[in-house]
């Protein structure tokens, strides 16, 4: 069976102005392809009137050795709603002069969708979200997390500590992104993550991460109460609050909509999603064997 007969296209798809060559789709224009994209997702993505689609920019382009033929689009789309101007992340597959939202292979039900994220782009690797590590270390690491949510607690303390133990080998960049729908606690502890991080306490960053607290609390006096408590760190209801605080965050939170982040943690190594988020492991220091010499019993 042929790979194309393997996959579904999901949802509408339509017409757009591109051509293939070979194994190469090419674009007759940046202006002709941004101009039928425009369009398409006016049909057929974006149907709410008051939504108006104002421009479309291309993040990357890629191609995937299973998609024969297809090239993946990684896609911000523009978009006016109630007067205020929004970033959408969007993902296409085109091939032939056809767009398609998604591709699943029916055979083993993978959805490439979920496959494919951005390359991170190096203006994330800046010396505001650098905890650990050097800025020209051999691997860069990047984090987008939130403290309460209990697969983060299980994988970022190992990604803080490489960091922090091998400064030379990662370099460890940290983006909060709380999940305030499922841990709405989650708010007051990121921001006291920011405040502590901006002191240079960044113990206490791990120490949030070994919090028990209610994840539906949303007493600020309480959580910092706790956050006295159980790691030892003085934060004010002032410096939570902060313009400086509030606009980092959110700005953390454009950069992940940017990037296509739909769950935490997110990592990436070297530039590249890291879907299974234990790749750093495999480039760790690898443990000096016991001589058997040291082990031998004394003899008098």
């Amino acid at each position: 069976m042929s790979l194309m007969s393997k996959l579904l296209t999901v949802a509408v798809i339509a017409t757009v102005g591109v051509n293939a060559d070979t194994n190469t789709t090419k674009v007759n224009s940046e202006a002709e392809l941004n101009k039928s994209l425009i369009k398409y997702v006016k049909r057929h993505v974006i149907k709410n009137r008051s939504v108006k689609v104002q421009d479309i920019k291309i993040l990357e382009k890629r191609e995937v050795a299973e998609l024969k033929g297809w090239s993946v689009l990684l896609t911000n789309i523009d978009i006016n709603y109630k007067d205020k101007n929004i970033t959408v992340p969007e993902m296409m597959f085109i091939k032939d002069g056809i767009v398609a939202p998604a591709l699943v292979d029916l055979k083993t039900g993978k959805n490439y969708r979920n496959e494919i994220r951005p390359n991170a782009s190096d203006d994330l690797y800046n010396k505001e979200h650098l905890l650990y590590g050097n800025a020209n270390a051999k691997h860069k690491i990047i984090i987008f997390s939130d403290p309460q949510c209990p697969f983060c607690q299980d994988i970022v303390p190992g990604i803080l500590k490489a960091g922090r133990d091998n400064p030379a080998l990662f370099a460890v960049y940290y983006y909060h992104l709380p999940l305030l729908n499922i841990h709405p606690v989650s708010v007051v502890l990121t921001k006291a993550m920011h405040v502590a991080q901006h002191k240079g306490k960044l113990d206490v960053l791990e120490k949030i991460y070994a919090m028990k607290i209610k994840l539906q609390e949303k007493d600020e006096a309480k959580i910092i109460a706790e956050i006295k408590k159980q790691t030892g760190f003085i934060v004010t209801k002032e410096e939570l609050n902060a313009k400086s605080v509030k606009d980092a965050l959110i700005s953390d939170e454009k950069i992940a909509s940017k990037m296509m982040v739909s769950g935490t943690p997110t990592i990436y190594l070297d530039g590249k999603w890291d879907k299974r988020r234990y790749g750093y492991e495999a480039f760790l220091p690898k443990p000096k064997p016991v001589s058997a010499t040291a082990n031998a019993p004394k003899t008098k």
